[in-house]
């Protein structure tokens, strides 16, 4: 009997403690969720210089020492903020790409491209964030990678595709470009040729030129249809990138 009891009464002691540890848990996910909403929202009313870890506890009612038991410093809170802007631009385009997985090069290319497009404009302010201009004092580190690297892979693995089957009409690279594209290849993709992905980085910067411009107001009094100009573009950086159209 006496084993028995010790058994239930640990057995008790355990589960009391993975719930406890499980409410610590939720209430830890909780407050760092409000913290960076309240970040997000001062970001949106002042810009990334301004954030502070003061301003953002003094605005959610909380000490400031308490708030660094979260993020010790600006500079990890703008970390979280910035992965987590990557992630959410990378997996609206991950999921306007599963929706037209199986259709041809170029119309994966232009959904993941439209994707981008529209998460900017829904995020503008997390948008400025990652390709507006640099923090002042900050410097992102390696951390932010694998969520930074989502777009771009998803569209280095569409031309991957179409390389592999119908292959990419692109000529290859001569005179100085030949070693900096071979650079390149190594670096990003090495199964593809160097003249594909030095084409690649090219509509990588024009695409987001292009997503920046529309953002930030360069277009304004200028481009009026600005869904057609934008699919119009990005289609055309298909072209630049090897994609072959359907007949």
């Amino acid at each position: 009997m006496s084993s028995n009891a010790d058994a239930t009464s640990a057995t008790s002691a355990t589960s009391a403690s993975s719930a406890t540890k499980g409410a610590r848990a939720r209430a830890r996910e909780e407050v760092t969720a409000a913290i960076k909403d309240e970040a997000r929202r001062q970001l949106a009313a002042d810009g990334a210089a301004k954030l502070s870890l003061r301003a953002v506890a003094r605005a959610l009612g909380m000490v400031s020492s308490a708030l660094y038991r979260y993020f010790p410093s600006r500079d990890d809170l703008l970390t979280a903020l910035i992965i987590d802007a990557y992630d959410s631009l990378g997996a609206a385009a991950e999921t306007a790409h599963a929706e037209v997985a199986t259709e041809e090069p170029v119309r994966r290319w232009t959904a993941v491209c439209e994707a981008v497009r529209s998460w900017a404009l829904r995020h503008p302010h997390e948008y400025a964030l990652i390709y507006g201009s640099p923090v002042p004092g900050y410097s992102a580190p390696d951390s932010t990678v694998p969520a930074a690297a989502r777009v771009g892979l998803l569209l280095i693995g569409i031309v991957r595709d179409a390389h592999q089957g119908r292959g990419v009409a692109l000529q290859p690279l001569s005179g100085a470009l030949r070693t900096e594209g071979e650079r390149l290849a190594a670096e990003l993709a090495p199964d593809l040729p160097p003249a594909t992905i030095t084409a690649m980085v090219a509509a990588w910067a024009q695409l987001f030129g292009l997503v920046g411009f529309e953002v930030f107001g360069q277009f304004n009094r200028l481009v009026e249809d600005r869904s057609a100009f934008f699919t119009h573009a990005v289609t055309q950086l298909a072209d630049g990138v090897g994609l072959l159209r359907q007949s």
